[in-house]
């Protein structure tokens, strides 16, 4: 009995561990790393007033990060648009899917943007701000995100405001779909955008004087590792070229001996099969000599 609950105990103990390194694993993606910021939001609202910004409060390990939320009607939205933190949202815009009150969040992830979002030969100067719609009627189970009908005339402005201006900065767009989209950056700092999203600013990878002493001598130790490499393979091929020489020659002598009982002598070093110098002699008949 007491083994049976051990067995018990060790499988619920397995499950337990399992099922938190899944919901670790889950929680460490871009998707629900959104639903769950938006969780804590509306969580944080106590009956909140319709336009007005609030400011959440995340738990530890979420530190870093920056959150605000703030809950509109559509017929607002659509007269005024919003402007808040770094983002402007320039009015006549709908949300789509249709609905009567939107929840706006803005995300700043600070020294977390690295972890979450990467760029393949660009460096980050600026950390990655989101700015996403939910509608506010759904349950907090299912947070659906809401697309802005937004026009090429009047699009979204994303302001970094503690970047210095450089020409080859660039601003980066990252949609939902994992792809990156990028747009020149204006000397006011800012960024413009078509769509909801995470947004930041990059400028090409440059390495650093000590990397590049460090590949110049990786590739040093590179090089004579391969030309190592190939003399080992030269010397191991004329060795090869020996030892098969020396078994066929072996081989040869063996089948020799084999077939025929012949005498052998050494010529230079090899050992040669050898007939007898003397042939037989001539025996008469008849021994009688007149």
């Amino acid at each position: 009995m007491k083994r049976l609950s051990w067995f018990i105990f060790q499988i619920m103990s397995y499950a337990f561990i399992w099922s938190y390194v899944e919901a670790s694993e889950e929680r460490y993606t871009q998707e629900s790393l959104n639903s769950l910021l938006y969780d804590y939001a509306i969580k944080s609202l106590r009956r909140p007033r319709t336009g007005v910004l609030y400011n959440v409060s995340l738990p530890y390990n979420l530190s870093g990060m920056e959150v605000s939320i703030i809950r509109l009607r559509t017929h607002r939205l659509w007269k005024n648009g919003v402007k808040f933190s770094s983002f402007e949202i320039p009015p006549r815009l709908l949300p789509r899917p249709f609905t009567n009150r939107v929840d706006l969040v803005y995300q700043n992830l600070g020294n977390w943007s690295s972890f979450y979002y990467n760029v393949p030969n660009y460096t980050f100067v600026a950390p990655v701000i989101g700015f996403l719609a939910y509608d506010s009627n759904t349950s907090s189970i299912n947070h659906e995100l809401l697309d802005l009908n937004l026009s090429w005339d009047n699009p979204v402005i994303i302001r970094f405001p503690n970047v210095s201006f450089d020409v080859r900065m660039k601003c980066v767009r990252f949609t939902t779909n994992g792809t990156l989209e990028f747009t020149n950056l204006s000397e006011k700092n800012s960024c413009t955008g078509r769509s909801l999203g995470h947004f930041s600013i990059v400028v090409p990878y440059e390495p650093t004087k000590k990397e590049k002493k460090r590949v110049i001598k990786w590739w040093m130790i590179a090089i004579a590792a391969g030309y190592v490499g190939l003399l080992l393979i030269f010397v191991c091929g004329i060795v090869g070229y020996k030892l098969f020489k020396w078994q066929r020659v072996k081989k040869m002598e063996k089948e020799s001996e084999i077939s025929e009982g012949l005498d052998t002598v050494w010529v230079g070093e090899s050992r040669m099969p050898s007939a007898p110098g003397t042939r037989t002699e001539p025996v008469l008949e008849n021994s009688y000599v007149p």
